[in-house]
């Protein structure tokens, strides 16, 4: 019966196989506070009855999220965080079952589904435009749901290899100062690239390609001169990149190639902002339809519910 006065309804559901309730739960019911908490309900069980408590909307996606990771767990997988978000999302978004599969992203290690319907959005121009930017906050998945679909495009033999690039461009530091050989210096401002590979491929095999040059990782002035056919390509921290340098990085594409061009334009780390060439582009590109445009925000961080609220502070107290 709904409590009408302060709006919750409950829900009664019951389970068929016991045999995959420990893995469903979670070690200490780890599981079932996640799915509390993403969904705002209180879940309570005896055995192998659930009841759900909360508002008439959380209450059946709740029941349906957990319906999906029950089959999961049947059919062998391990019920954790990852899965029960991926899971949550296909049901939030209301993704019909013949759908899904566009939107997976499958690579070595494991397979990324948009959580958010921004995200979703973003999936869909991946499949569709040959060159996509995507601008938003930390935390919101650019770079690497973009390296994800450039990882699956290597294993598809869609491509035949994968630029990674950013600006060599720092806060505070200058390269000349720092030690070693230019890729020594430059590695620093590629390490959130090298973490999104290293999620998706094992270690060994990251190495391999990126010393057998199929996976290139570059600072933008390497560009130069180039027409990068075959591949995939990656501009990550777009925001600091010149005018010059965008155009010219746009200009290097080339037959069967898509590019991903993705960054902060409240991160802009250049003398005078003026000069980004994220902004500039995203003013004069606008119009073509060839070319795909998502704005990531707030709601679509991922990262931890921690660096959502500091996104939201600082966006308060700007506009103030």
């Amino acid at each position: 019966m709904p409590d009408l006065k302060n709006n919750i309804y409950n829900l009664q559901l019951e389970l068929d196989d016991n045999s995959i309730l420990s893995n469903l739960f979670g070690v200490n019911d780890s599981n079932l506070k996640i799915i509390e908490k993403i969904n705002n309900v209180k879940i309570l069980y005896r055995g192998n009855k659930i009841k759900i408590s909360g508002e008439k909307k959380s209450i059946f996606e709740t029941k349906k999220t957990i319906l999906n990771l029950c089959k999961e767990a049947k059919n062998g997988a391990d019920i954790d965080e990852d899965k029960i978000y991926d899971t949550r999302s296909l049901v939030s978004l209301n993704i019909k079952e013949e759908k899904q599969m566009d939107l997976f992203i499958q690579t070595k290690k494991r397979k990324i589904i948009p959580r958010t319907s921004n995200q979703n959005t973003y999936f869909k121009l991946l499949n569709s435009k040959n060159i996509v930017f995507a601008v938003g906050p930390a935390g919101t998945g650019k770079t690497y749901i973009a390296v994800a679909k450039a990882v699956a495009a290597l294993q598809e033999g869609k491509v035949n290899k994968i630029i990674l690039s950013r600006p060599a461009v720092e806060a505070g530091e200058k390269l000349g100062f720092l030690p070693g050989d230019l890729k020594e210096k430059v590695d620093p401002f590629l390490r959130p690239i090298y973490d999104a590979l290293y999620s998706m491929l094992p270690f060994e095999q990251v190495e391999k390609k990126i010393s057998n040059n199929i996976i290139e990782i570059a600072p933008i002035a390497f560009m130069r001169g180039r027409t990068l056919e075959d591949c995939f390509i990656i501009l990550d921290e777009a925001q600091n990149t010149t005018k010059t340098q965008m155009k010219m990085f746009l200009t290097r594409l080339g037959k069967n190639s898509q590019m991903v061009v993705v960054g902060d334009i409240t991160q802009i780390d250049l003398i005078s902002e003026k000069e980004s060439g994220l902004k500039d582009a995203l003013k004069n590109l606008k119009t073509i339809n060839e070319i795909g445009f998502i704005e990531l925000k707030e709601q679509d961080v991922v990262r931890h519910d921690l660096v959502k609220k500091i996104i939201n502070a600082y966006e308060k107290n700007y506009k103030s």
